[in-house]
């Protein structure tokens, strides 16, 4: 389960989607979210299907590593879909039984919000596989940089969260690390039932604490030996510029947020 996650992983590359401008992905994805809000129904879901298969196909990302994304949100997807066919309330009922029942505007609300959650991390995985966390870092304080009038500490905000995603994978292997080794003295993480697994755990969660923390330690004390003080006077090896390719990506989401609002004012 721990090599299925993809959050904070990049995939280099050099497609149409890697050479878009950072600030670009950034807004695109921001109005991807909106697009997927948007939605009323789940047969509308066809336009962000296929907005996101284009996406992915110039991107050189098969369907597998985006679905990949979605593997270890199982759970909560069955959790979803299970809580709001049985609890929501409906005209039309298939199934009565005691307080639970099934109606058909239960189910097709169910599928609509199963629906949604996955085309938003599908989507947002698309951001993180196609964009470095350096490039990542610097669309974000760009974007931010206007709000530095009223002192928003715009580089600093955008650091922690490039570092954040940045060492999600790091702390994943070193997770899979610690596992293993326990299950080679004997530990079990996978038998029992769901109290017994999360009991298990505890004895994994404190040495992936301390890693953590001493990780977060040398990485403070490598930054203050090369002279970090924040985002002032700091210069970049790469000079973000917008190209034709960002106003073309541009457009094709403009258009496809378009047609989800006028299919949601004609519903």
């Amino acid at each position: 389960m721990l090599k299925d996650i993809t959050l904070g992983q990049y995939m280099p590359g050099n497609t149409f989607v890697h050479r878009l401008d950072p600030r670009t992905k950034i807004l695109l994805t921001t109005v991807y979210i909106a697009l997927i809000f948007l939605v009323s129904s789940p047969v509308w879901y066809v336009i962000p299907a296929i907005y996101v298969a284009m996406a992915a196909k110039m991107s050189g990302l098969s369907f597998g590593q985006l679905l990949k994304s979605v593997r270890p949100l199982r759970m909560l997807l069955i959790l979803t879909f299970v809580l709001n066919v049985f609890f929501s309330g409906g005209t039309t009922v298939w199934v009565r039984w005691g307080v639970l029942t099934i109606s058909q505007e239960g189910v097709l609300l169910a599928v609509h919000f199963s629906m949604r959650l996955v085309f938003l991390v599908v989507g947002t995985s698309v951001l993180t596989l196609t964009t470095s966390p350096v490039a990542l870092s610097d669309g974000i304080e760009m974007l931010l940089k206007p709000l530095k009038v009223i002192h928003f500490p715009a580089h600093e905000l955008a650091m922690m969260m490039t570092i954040a995603l940045r060492f999600i994978p790091t702390l994943i292997e070193e997770t899979d690390k610690i596992m293993k080794a326990q299950q080679a003295r004997g530990a079990d993480f996978e038998s029992g039932n769901l109290i017994a697994r999360a009991k298990a755990m505890v004895p994994l969660l404190v040495p992936l604490f301390v890693s953590a923390f001493r990780r977060a330690g040398e990485l403070a004390m490598a930054m203050e030996a090369r002279c970090y003080h924040g985002g002032e006077g700091r210069t970049r090896l790469r000079i973000l510029r917008f190209t034709r390719e960002d106003v073309k990506a541009t457009l094709v989401s403009l258009v496809a947020l378009g047609l989800v609002i006028a299919a949601r004012m004609v519903a």
